[in-house]
């Protein structure tokens, strides 16, 4: 795992993340940008690359989805007549496809913190992400700065 170019995961010691392959990984990208089926693809292609700024690699056994959808053009679903639609065109996209990948690399960090240590099937233990000992690491590479409090 890596947090603001840190190599966090590498850093800690071995026994307190589990390194062996991971499972799967889910993300649902939704937006109110005005966008066409073909482009909310094209979203949903950007995933990956959030996931892998964090150090995440899609293994053999992964079955990783990613998912995006537009709440935008309300009635692109009737089933008669024509309906209006808008759309984005496809050279201003670049703005979505950063906000996707930066959006899903903190949620994956999100979900990492957040996460309680475990035991699941035939007793394995997964401990949770040491959070004292990551933001060490943070500051000690200059990539925290804690703000002062009054």
């Amino acid at each position: 795992m890596s947090v603001r170019g840190v190599p966090v995961g590498r850093l800690l010691p071995e026994d307190s993340l589990w390194s062996r392959e991971q499972g799967s990984i889910i993300v649902v990208v939704a937006t109110d940008a005005p966008l066409l089926p073909h482009q909310l693809e094209r979203l949903a292609r950007r995933v990956p690359l959030g996931v892998a700024r964090t150090g995440g690699t899609a293994m053999n056994g992964s079955g990783d989805l990613f998912v995006a959808f537009s709440t935008a053009n309300p009635g692109a679903g009737v089933s008669t007549g024509l309906v209006p639609l808008t759309m984005i065109p496809n050279e201003a996209l670049n703005p979505l496809f950063v906000a996707t990948i930066q959006a899903t690399e903190e949620a994956v960090i999100n979900a990492l913190v957040a996460a309680e240590s475990m035991t699941g099937r035939d007793d394995r233990f997964v401990m949770a992400l040491p959070h004292e000992r990551v933001r060490q690491l943070l500051r000690q590479r200059g990539a925290l700065v804690e703000a002062a409090v009054p």
